[in-house]
């Protein structure tokens, strides 16, 4: 599992002083920068690898300024050519958001899935 710890930004607040409710999406993606390095170590989007092929968040409590959220990433499936991730984000120590994104390991120019390599999964699997 990974860990990432951020400070919400006042701009994130909506006008009912909450965090708004795209930005935790936003979050999300910032946090699946290792699983991201698995494909392309140097992040170089000229060599990208991956796909969303789709998302959900559902919203547990709120999100306010002025305090931390931490975020975990975690594996929670391994398929052929695509792989779903479990992201929380906690602050004050309670659950406020939990998502499941699903990534498919893709060849851009042939615009198709390709299998995971074996290392790859090897590596996704030490998250699950």
């Amino acid at each position: 599992m990974f860990e990432m710890t951020l400070m919400p930004r006042f701009q994130e607040t909506d006008a009912l002083g909450h965090i708004n409710n795209t930005v935790p999406a936003v979050w999300f993606e910032q946090a699946r920068d290792p699983i991201f390095r698995f494909f392309t170590p140097d992040l170089d989007i000229k060599n990208w690898h991956l796909i969303v092929a789709g998302y959900q968040i559902q919203f547990k409590a709120e999100l306010l300024y002025g305090a931390e959220v931490s975020i975990s990433t975690q594996v929670s499936h391994i398929g052929n050519s695509s792989f779903r991730l479990l992201q929380r984000a906690y602050q004050n120590g309670q659950l406020c958001v939990e998502g499941e994104t699903t990534l498919v390991h893709f060849d851009h120019q042939a615009k198709k899935s390709v299998p995971l390599p074996g290392s790859i999964r090897s590596s996704l699997e030490q998250h699950l």
